[in-house]
């Protein structure tokens, strides 16, 4: 954990540094003539803000069964510069330097008005908001199936291209189009010849921006449909492979075009070189191909050096990143942008033992970085220029024809593959949303001058849009059981569903890091699918399956012939678990426990704080039971009898204490039970303290509780908190424990006659 927290805080500092700028000519932020400190402070402030802001933005958008990106993009709406950041505080303090809000954005607003050229974000910000781009295209490389590629690199090819060149034509056309007819800035267009037109920064951004595909909001759906397997499935997740890759070669070749209309004519209107243009976007092509294919060579010889040199995986890690932080320094050296050179080294370690240790260990990175990165994003929409009527109808066409470019250019080439017009439907929609990939294209458009805050507002919408309405497109078209191919191979068998019910989410959670590592061992690939809804696809050969775990439900989708392996991995798994349990359990035998708890002597001092919890017990004084299940019953009877509004489900809770019971029974010395247990219907923690009445009871108390000193049961303290909430259950337990067994606690508690007595005795002991 130590060494997470040390890599967290060396990319900050790095980000901090401002070392990492954008593509092309960054435009001038405010210059307020502040200190260092004064600018680090800003800094510190505006990182803190944001990162509050995008966690409480992901975790409303995940309530609304939405991508987490959406929630974090809003939430940098609400507190960019043009929004609640743009609100003056404390003028009379600290000098007034908070008059222009945290994000300065009256300050923005001014040059705005003054037509002056600005950027909304400081460079520091946007230093790490550029380092959170590369990382997370370097973790989509890693995660990118580099053997599917392959394997279907035919039909999904043919989608994937579909898909690119259809939506970067519509997308480029739509601007040039447009554009003069709705923005003034972008009047010169209409003087251009079409071919000129084309190339012009704005349009080939506007195309290049629509050309990506997020596929982890489809792979959630076709998991949750079990279409995983099918060839609507395989064939989506094929193309969205090819897809991103395309998608990263034509910005490759895209700013390859505008460097070379720069060069050959000054960036003036006239006089294209259309040589010089195809050379250039040759030569992009040619590093971005040269490039790959020497990572993916070299990826062996590379994991073999790291794991020679560095044994520890967190250096392993953290000197692969810096691999990718070169490889992308390198692609912007060379005219490309740094995301393409990270995910060129992600994908040739993709094929490597190495990428699960990378992936595990840049987590907490990825996790700190990444929803900066979406909330930066969104801090760079003009508010203003956002809800203006050109923005709304330009935004909304251009939104319209990228949902239609997708569907029609993947659509068509399936149709040509042996899909019918349902099963070509399902292939387009499912690549229809965009994500990551399209927002870093919109922000280094903008960054580098080449879109406005109103362009770069229109892509924001896209993606918005295009994540939203793609899932119910997707579920009603895979609603109908009618197959989405023509002519069904008659050996094709349908995938089908493999459930494992455990008592729990965080046994299911172990139990999945368990499997994949059982297939990882038997040389199969995994590639995470979608992070956010734990699915997992597993592939080796002809062999693919997924797997996903939702709550405490392991899911297998897979065909009947890899049903067995299924079945195997989880017997091998299951045999795994039980030895580990029983490893676990040798160090604390009952019998060495006991022992324990007699020679130790009750604490001075406990957590006395969480006394006030017991006062909040039911007391039972004369309580009548002979044997420890009827205790159980009525204990609990009478907690959800008194507290109702803290438990309602009596049997589950006493099904919860038995279980509890069963695995180690809670009698302690001296006539003592702490029986306890959790479950989900209880809210918080609830209880209830017994006094037997052992007039009646030949044994003189409980008979059949097994207690240390084999003494019989005259004191019950019964505890229940919830499974899953954050509760001082440990801490209770260990007062509980301090009170009765201090001195003579328990023969005290044993004379009181009342309840009132009963809480004086515990507010006594605190």
């Amino acid at each position: 954990m130590k060494n997470r927290k040390l890599i967290v805080a060396l990319v900050a500092a790095l980000a901090a540094t401002g070392l990492f700028a954008a593509h092309g000519t960054i435009p001038a932020y405010p210059n307020f003539d502040l200190p260092r400190t004064e600018e680090m402070m800003f800094l510190v402030l505006q990182i803190g803000v944001i990162i509050f802001a995008a966690k409480v933005g992901g975790w409303c958008a995940t309530l609304l069964k939405m991508p987490s990106i959406l929630g974090e993009l809003a939430a940098g709406i609400a507190i960019g510069p043009w929004a609640l950041g743009g609100i003056g505080f404390l003028p009379d303090c600290f000098g007034g330097i908070f008059a222009d809000g945290l994000f300065h954005g009256a300050a923005l607003t001014r040059m705005k008005e003054a037509g002056q050229m600005f950027d909304a974000t400081t460079p520091e910000l946007y230093g790490i908001a550029t380092l959170a781009s590369i990382i997370l295209l370097f973790l989509s490389g890693l995660e990118t199936n580099l053997r599917m590629f392959l394997k279907y690199s035919f039909v999904g090819s043919l989608v994937g291209v579909g898909g690119v060149v259809v939506s970067f034509l519509f997308g480029d056309i739509c601007a040039v189009w447009l554009l003069p007819r709705f923005f003034e800035g972008f009047a010169y267009l209409k003087d251009l010849p079409l071919a000129q037109a084309l190339t012009k920064e704005a349009p080939l951004y506007m195309g290049i921006m629509s050309t990506a595909t997020s596929v982890g909001i489809t792979a959630r759906i076709l998991s949750e449909k079990k279409k995983m397997d099918s060839e609507e499935g395989t064939t989506i997740m094929a193309g969205a492979v090819i897809d991103d890759v395309l998608g990263l070669i034509v910005l490759a070749i895209g700013n390859g075009i505008i460097a070379a209309t720069h060069k050959s004519t000054g960036g003036d209107a006239a006089g294209l070189d259309w040589g010089e243009i195809g050379l250039v976007a040759l030569k992009a092509f040619g590093v971005w191909l040269g490039a790959t294919a020497v990572g993916v060579l070299a990826a062996r010889y590379i994991s073999r050096t790291l794991k020679f040199l560095f044994k520890s995986p967190v250096i392993i890690a953290t000197m692969a990143f810096g691999l990718a932080l070169v490889l992308a320094g390198f692609f912007e050296m060379m005219g490309l942008a740094m995301i393409i050179g990270a995910y060129v080294m992600g994908l040739a370690l993709s094929r490597t033992d190495l990428k699960h240790p990378i992936q595990e260990m840049l987590t907490p990175v990825y996790t700190f970085l990444v929803p900066i990165f979406f909330c930066a994003m969104g801090m760079m929409v003009d508010v203003s220029a956002l809800c203006s009527k050109p923005v709304l109808y330009f935004g909304a066409i251009y939104t319209a024809l990228a949902i239609a470019a997708k569907v029609l250019g993947c659509m068509i080439p399936s149709l040509c593959c042996g899909f019918n017009v349902l099963g070509g439907l399902r292939v387009g929609a499912g690549m229809v949303p965009r994500g990551e990939v399209a927002l870093i294209i919109a922000g280094i458009g903008l960054s580098a001058g080449y879109l406005t805050q109103e362009i770069f507002g229109i892509g924001i919408m896209m993606t918005l849009v295009t994540t939203l309405v793609a899932p119910p497109a997707l579920v009603a078209l895979f609603t109908p059981k009618c197959k989405g191919v023509r002519h069904p191979k008659p050996s094709q068998v349908d995938s089908r569903e493999v459930s494992f019910e455990l008592s729990g989410s965080d046994v299911a959670q172990l139990v999945i890091a368990k499997l994949l590592d059982e297939f990882r061992n038997e040389g199969f690939f995994t590639t995470c699918l979608s992070q956010q809804d734990n699915i997992w696809e597993i592939a080796m050969d002809d062999i693919e399956l997924s797997i996903r775990r939702k709550d405490s439900k392991i899911q297998f989708s897979c065909t009947p012939a890899e049903e067995a392996i299924v079945m195997t991995a989880w017997m091998e798994v299951a045999s795994q678990m039980n030895d580990l349990a029983k490893s676990i359990a040798k160090p604390i035998r009952k019998e060495d426990l006991d022992k324990m708890i007699v020679s130790t002597e009750a604490a001075k001092r406990g957590h006395e704080g969480v006394g006030r919890y017991l006062q909040g017990f039911v007391m039972l004084p004369k309580f009548k039971a002979s044997t420890k299940q009827e205790a159980f019953e009525k204990m609990i009877a009478e907690i959800a009898a008194q507290c109702p509004n803290h438990l309602k489900d009596t049997k589950a809770a006493t099904a919860a204490v038995m279980r509890r019971e069963a695995s180690m029974p809670t009698g302690l010395d001296r006539g003592i039970a702490v029986p306890h247990g959790r479950d989900a219907c209880v809210k918080g923690i609830v209880g209830a303290v017994a006094i037997v009445d052992d007039t009646d009871s030949p044994a003189g108390g409980i008979s059949d509780y097994e207690t240390i000193d084999k003494s019989p049961v005259k004191v019950v303290v019964l505890t229940l908190a919830n499974d899953a909430a954050q509760t001082p259950y440990l801490k209770l337990m260990s007062f509980i424990s301090r009170a009765l067994r201090a001195g003579n606690g328990a023969e005290e508690l044993a004379k009181c006659t009342t309840a009132d007595e009963m809480r004086k005795f515990f507010r006594k002991a605190r």
